[in-house]
């Protein structure tokens, strides 16, 4: 028989009953019935009940073992009476009698638990990060996680695709986050960069002649946390296809992506139906270029019923230029309780509040009633209803301004209304492509800068861009699915000509363009096919999959809030020896 085991935890059933068996794992759980112990015995693949009573040659040292030590036993499988059988296990028909008992390894007392999985404290959690991922949950995410990528892979070398390894240490490269810099020893005062993402080199792979690639690449970017996205390194599936248009890309991607959610729904319908949006429709009906679909509000335009109206503070605001009203209907939701409930939410999300509307049936006749409604009249109140296609006991919310100063509370706010109300879909997955993003936008200071992917090619070419910049649309797209960006991509622009009228009108002389992007100029001045990919973040895929609202829980070793890896201590301090090695010096902290 093997040193520790001769089946694992979850083996084991009505069949082997009378076989003598050795087991191995960790003591999950330890109950005492009056001479009788029994340990809920855990493995990686499942659990074992055992037992011992006074007449066991190991009872007296079964009584000492503790929650998490790990054991190996012997025993003879035993059938469960019929009133004891646990249909919530594998092995809930059968129970171990132990003979043998050897510990293998002692717990000190533990600073988390392990059973039952009650909500603790993430600093906790963190950095007994190898106690928390025996938790039920974690361990089936990371198994999920593992599962997934194993499906991702084995569907791309099934579409053809063909797996290459791109380096880890490479030159700084402004993808829109900042670099991790790595200081060089044999070139004192250079640095290297951990890659934000395989861009450049996935681009020379199309050059070079290899037709499809993927990788599942690890990025790198030095960004501050969010629920759904870690602050330093991340995985997604990265790909690329040459002699392709946007639609080709989609056709590649979407049988992938739909059969793996299908694969791992666990029940949840899977959308098949991927609309087109474009951006700006996106933004003006959403309020995000990453819409959640399962809610079927969308939002409109009504800025002309308030120009000249009586309410004061939306009339005043559309006599600025670049200002509108937009509306986010809100189907029974005509109640001033509820009216109120999202009037504080928008209050919590930084706003003085939301206007509303309530309808209501007034003897046969539907009839606006709040603030709005008393100051604009009946006449616009009703024009309002109509174009929103509202009736009694229906709501409608205001919010006004520039856009962009409104569009990210009004985008929460459709959520929460569809929940609220119960409008929403729960047990879906709905994807939509994200087409037609602009190329520029500008920033604080009014300098044009690119919006998303400076590598993409722009629709029109290079005619395109002797016009007014902020016109100027790419082949770019994203895949939204409920509410989160999973994919993002694009047509590249391979032709040197438009990549540096491109980059100059985001401020970077042709010079720079040399400096930064050597090697893929010079790639593109020896025959470039055209091509374009797009990459699939893996970590969101799997939050979705698991129904985790925080990407931590689908990490095995994540950092935290602070981008602090709490278990192993990092960011640590560097030694003398290092920094006199790598010709470097430490300045003090600001105070």
């Amino acid at each position: 028989m093997h040193a520790y085991r001769s089946q694992t935890c979850a083996d084991l059933n009505i069949a082997h009953v009378g076989q003598d068996v050795r087991l191995a794992g960790w003591v999950h759980r330890v109950r005492d019935h009056g001479g009788v112990l029994f340990i809920d015995l855990r493995d990686h693949y499942g659990i074992t009940q055992v037992l011992a009573d006074s007449d066991s040659p190991a009872f007296a040292e079964l009584e000492r073992v503790r929650a998490e030590w790990v054991i190996s036993i012997d025993g003879v499988v035993k059938a469960r009476d019929a009133d004891l059988i646990n249909p919530r296990i594998p092995t809930g028909e059968i129970e171990v009698y132990v003979r043998e008992l050897r510990i293998l390894g002692r717990a000190e007392e533990l600073p988390l638990p392990v059973f039952g999985e009650p909500d603790y404290p993430e600093e906790t959690r963190l950095t007994y990060r190898f106690l928390d991922l025996r938790r039920e949950t974690l361990h089936a995410n990371m198994m999920l996680r593992s599962n997934v990528v194993r499906s991702i892979r084995n569907r791309m070398w099934d579409a053809g695709f063909t797996e290459f390894q791109t380096p880890i240490i490479t030159a700084s490269s402004p993808e829109g986050a900042r670099d991790f810099l790595v200081p060089s020893r044999l070139h004192p005062g250079k640095f290297y960069a951990l890659p934000q993402a395989p861009q450049q080199f996935k681009q020379m792979i199309m050059v070079a002649g290899f037709d499809k690639y993927f990788q599942i690449a690890p990025c790198f970017r030095d960004e501050d946390p969010r629920a759904d996205r870690s602050p330093t390194d991340f995985y997604q599936l990265d790909m690329e296809m040459s002699f392709v248009e946007q639609e080709d890309v989609f056709a590649a991607i979407q049988p992938v992506i739909q059969a793996l959610f299908e694969e791992f729904a666990d029940g949840k319908r899977v959308d098949t139906d991927w609309p087109r949006i474009p951006f700006a429709e996106a933004m003006l009906k959403y309020g995000t270029d990453k819409p959640d679909l399962r809610c079927p509000i969308e939002m409109q335009v009504v800025s002309e019923h308030f120009r000249g109206s009586g309410f004061g503070i939306f009339a005043k605001l559309l006599e600025n230029a670049g200002t509108e009203i937009r509306a986010i209907p809100a189907p029974t939701g005509g109640s001033r309780a509820f009216c109120d409930r999202m009037n504080a939410f928008a209050q919590r999300e930084g706003l003085p509040g939301m206007g509303y509307i309530m309808w209501r049936d007034e003897g046969g006749e539907t009839v606006g009633a709040g603030p709005i409604a008393k100051n604009i009249g009946p006449e616009r109140t009703e024009a309002i209803r109509q174009q929103l296609g509202l009736g009694a006991g229906d709501a409608a919310f205001f919010l006004g301004g520039k856009p962009e100063s409104f569009e990210p509370v009004a985008a929460k706010a459709r959520v929460e209304i569809g929940r609220e109300l119960g409008l929403s879909e729960t047990d879906s997955f709905r994807f939509a492509w994200i087409v037609d993003f602009p190329m520029y936008e500008k920033d604080d200071e009014g300098k044009i800068d690119f919006s998303h992917n400076p590598f993409s090619m722009p629709q029109g070419g290079l005619e395109a861009l002797a016009g007014d910049p902020l016109k100027v649309l790419g082949y770019q797209y994203d895949l939204a699915c409920n509410g989160y960006e999973l994919v993002s991509g694009a047509i590249r622009n391979h032709k040197p000509e438009i990549m540096f009228k491109a980059f100059e009108l985001a401020g970077y002389p042709a010079s720079e363009v040399e400096k930064r992007f050597g090697g893929m100029v010079k790639a593109f001045r020896y025959g470039a096919p055209p091509h374009g990919g797009c990459a699939a973040g893996i970590d969101r895929i799997v939050m979705l999959l698991a129904d985790e609202a925080n990407i931590r829980q689908v990490i095995m070793f994540p950092m935290n809030q602070r981008a602090e890896d709490l278990m192993m201590d990092a960011p640590s301090e560097p030694s003398n020896e290092q920094l006199r090695e790598l010709r470097l010096r430490v300045l003090p902290p600001e105070s």
